[in-house]
């Protein structure tokens, strides 16, 4: 794997993510190779729901009469705020990069109930839209699909 610093500084970034796992691909041109930057792993996706919460919510009576309750108005997914958290991890690194000159532009291909969150994310934090969006769960496949993906995303 490359690391960011022996890559070409004006490079497109391409990231191909769900929400388990995001890799980083860097590009000079269109045209050219696809090489792995850098990758990012989200555990809490792979862990079971129950395993990510410890007990139920806290308890408390009411001040007048009888009635006991859950002191939280609003449940929260613990498997949403994980996949939310981790979408914000991705956008942070991209919009460094961007700002910080690693990166002139990027593509996403992200798995299609996580392409939302993550452009949700990548907006917040400040970083200009993907010139290529494409919902297609890729993770783990060839560079040379992602590859064909991109090619015929912009022949379009």
């Amino acid at each position: 794997m490359n690391t960011e610093s022996n890559i070409d500084k004006t490079s497109n970034w391409v990231i191909v993510a769900d929400e388990a796992q995001a890799i980083v691909y860097a590009q000079a041109t269109r045209r050219t190779q696809l090489l792995e930057i850098f990758s990012l792993q989200n555990e809490s996706a792979r862990r079971k729901k129950a395993n990510l919460t410890s007990d139920r919510d806290g308890r408390s009576f009411d001040s007048h009469g009888h009635g006991r309750h859950s002191m939280t108005n609003e449940k929260t997914d613990p498997k949403t705020h994980a996949t939310t958290v981790f979408a914000k991890e991705i956008a942070g690194r991209v919009s460094r990069a961007m700002h910080g000159g690693q990166c002139r532009a990027y593509s996403l291909i992200a798995a299609p109930r996580f392409l939302g969150l993550l452009r949700a994310a990548l907006s917040t934090a400040g970083v200009a839209e993907p010139s290529i969006a494409i919902d297609k769960e890729v993770v783990g496949q060839d560079s040379s699909v992602i590859q064909d993906l991109l090619d015929s995303e912009a022949g379009r």
